[in-house]
């Protein structure tokens, strides 16, 4: 798949189903994330790769969440399936790094630039994905439970899997709305 085709088209897959990327098509898709833009070379970014028993211990830490914020029992439960929601989750995570050139926004930008490398990286080799984020993206218990710093992010939770369907066609957008020239 060519790169413009590819951004043209880019859109999210909420059902996934196994495989899961994995050897050279994994490898890939990590590589595609560390070519991210990084002001300084800082490298501002931490992935965890959740498959299997990964998947579980992921959604431990769910399920203590949701104990810990008083969520109903339908909740709690729902909350240890969530990240078997496709085979594989990577949590991406802005680790911000103290910098006179290069603010923490820009650190957080850059980790959310590599998820997007990783999906569009996912795709073009036949996978796709989901970006999440939600209420356990901000919740103390999950930051702590991944070992995250108080400066830390948690940008996200990149669903990895093999499409179940073709999405249906996004709809076009009108430039003109979103840009404006100064010239």
């Amino acid at each position: 798949m060519d790169a413009l085709t590819l951004l043209l088209n880019r859109s999210s897959q909420p059902r996934l189903e196994s495989p899961a990327p994995s050897g050279d098509a994994l490898e890939n898709i990590m590589q595609a994330a560390l070519r991210a833009p990084d002001h300084a070379c800082l490298t501002p970014w931490r992935f965890i790769v959740c498959t299997g028993k990964g998947l579980d211990k992921l959604g431990a830490l769910y399920e203590q969440s949701a104990i810990e914020n008083d969520k109903t029992q339908k909740e709690i439960e729902r909350a240890v399936q969530l990240p078997h929601r496709a085979p594989m989750v990577i949590v991406a995570i802005a680790k911000h790094i103290e910098h006179e050139k290069v603010p923490k926004v820009e650190q957080i930008a850059s980790a959310s630039c590599g998820v997007m490398a990783m999906q569009m990286a996912a795709v073009a080799q036949g996978f796709n994905g989901m970006w999440r984020t939600g209420s356990y993206a901000q919740c103390e218990t999950v930051r702590n439970g991944l070992g995250l710093s108080e400066e830390d992010e948690l940008v996200g939770f990149l669903y990895l899997g093999t499409p179940t369907f073709e999405p249906a066609p996004k709809p076009q957008r009108n430039s003109s709305d979103y840009f404006e020239f100064w010239q």
